[in-house]
């Protein structure tokens, strides 16, 4: 992998060698869309790719922690009137690993 960039950065610095106009210099625009390419695949997607890295291990972390046990508060999970969907004590977006129903946990 390291000789296949080494290889890449020795290509794009040879073209720009023998070829320097091509640049984005000041008062001409001919060249700054390959800044633009550089910089997203050099420094933008390898970004992207610690912000994946970083939300996975932190899921990892989360993942196997066990989930607060459940009390049951007077204020909380009332209903005054069913939803309209299913059995009506679901909200739309239920998810029964995390979300709890006025008698505690499903599973």
């Amino acid at each position: 992998m390291a000789t296949v960039w080494l290889h890449a950065i020795r290509r794009q610095l040879a073209t720009k060698a023998s070829n320097p106009g091509t640049a984005a210099t000041a008062g001409e625009h001919s060249g700054g869309y390959k800044v633009w390419k550089r910089l997203s695949f050099f420094v933008a997607l390898p970004a992207v790719g610690l912000c994946m890295l970083n939300a996975y291990l932190k899921h990892q972390e989360e993942h196997h922690k066990p989930r607060p046990a459940f009390v049951k508060y007077d204020y909380l999970f009332r209903r005054e009137k069913r939803f309209p969907w299913g059995e009506g004590n679901k909200s739309l977006f239920h998810n029964p690993h995390v979300n709890a129903l006025p008698d505690g946990y499903e599973h």
